[in-house]
């Protein structure tokens, strides 16, 4: 799965080019909101679907694939009588509103990525396990219901805020998709089933709150502005691959805050201002012993001998510390 979309945090004062990119948006918005009707047609709907299968019984047959990408429609009312419909895109048009899915209750997969939506209007599918409505204008999640929903794509929307995703409403959840959003924090993301989340190129600055992600194996948080670890629990034992690339990381100490995970194999640093320092990868290892990948390369042996040595040697010396320290206490003690 790519994750080479860029970042950058706007600024407070925007530059000119930025102004007119934002003018451009504007002026395409307001255009869009005068669009005329354009509805899906019998002839749209003939062209576009496939995949002849048994239903209902097993006597009867209807298609239940159609694909209407790119046609420019506004609305899709006509869908309502097709009950049958199992796979569902109906990408790159102008839709506001996917409610005439409704009546869809066969419905395994839907993608409607690229078009007008601000908010999901789609009761609940009792087979929807495949969604994506990447590169719209989401800002809200109110009512997003969907009992077997496995896969979710939110990416590119205008999401500030995921407390809509709760276990209760999407309970089999195990894949989430939300970058190029409005995020700053993922605190409010219950979800007990999920198993991986990519939220790159967002505004999070910290990741308190997500020790409740227990079931975590790949968490995606690059391109952000995180500069503390601070959230990560221990009963986070599944969470194998975390990537910070491009995030704030300043201090060895952040990245030590890692090793309560168990099962943490995999990390992604690069892109912070930790992975400039001096023998950066050795002294990560010897903050995360059971570490095997740093920045998608292996440890080799000469670097984990290293680690071990001088994880051994600061073990020693810190000893050696305390008990000096001790010997102080009873001087000075036996002084009084």
């Amino acid at each position: 799965m790519s994750d080479e979309e860029e970042f950058a945090e706007s600024p407070l004062e925007g530059s000119e080019e930025e102004n007119a990119d934002e003018s451009a948006a504007e002026a395409e918005e307001e255009e869009e909101e005068d669009l005329p009707p354009n509805p899906l047609t019998e002839e749209h709907v003939k062209e576009g679907i496939s995949l002849l299968c048994k239903v209902g019984n097993g006597i009867s047959h209807a298609y239940v694939k159609l694909d209407v990408r790119d046609k420019q429609v506004t609305e899709i009312n006509i869908l309502n009588c097709f009950v049958h419909l199992r796979y569902i895109d109906v990408s790159e048009n102008m839709l506001r509103d996917i409610s005439a899915l409704n009546n869809l209750t066969h419905l395994l997969t839907l993608k409607a990525e690229n078009n007008l939506l601000q908010s999901i209007q789609l009761s609940p599918l009792p087979y929807l396990q495949t969604a994506s409505f990447a590169h719209n204008r989401i800002s809200t999640l109110e009512g997003f219901a969907q009992p077997l929903l496995e896969k979710l794509n939110l990416s590119f929307n205008h999401l500030t805020d995921v407390s809509g995703l709760q276990s209760d409403k999407v309970p089999n959840l195990h894949f989430l998709e939300l970058r190029g959003n409005r995020l700053t924090s993922l605190e409010t993301l219950r979800l007990s089933a999920l198993k991986k989340l990519y939220a790159a190129a967002n505004s999070i600055t910290s990741l308190e709150g997500i020790e409740h992600l227990t079931r975590l194996t790949i968490l995606h948080v690059r391109d952000n502005g995180i500069t503390q670890l601070d959230g990560f629990g221990e009963k986070m034992v599944a969470l194998q691959y975390i990537n910070i690339r491009n995030n704030g990381v300043t201090e060895m100490t952040e990245v030590a805050k890692l090793k309560t995970l168990p099962m943490l194999r995999a990390l992604v640093l690069d892109g912070n201002p930790v992975a400039d320092a001096e023998d950066y990868r050795v002294e990560v290892l010897i903050v995360i012993r059971r570490l095997e990948r740093l920045d998608k390369d292996e440890f080799n042996e000469e670097e984990r001998g290293e680690a071990e040595e001088l994880y051994e040697q600061r073990k020693k010396q810190e000893t050696e510390g305390e008990g000096d320290a001790g010997e102080d206490i009873i001087a000075s003690d036996g002084e009084d």
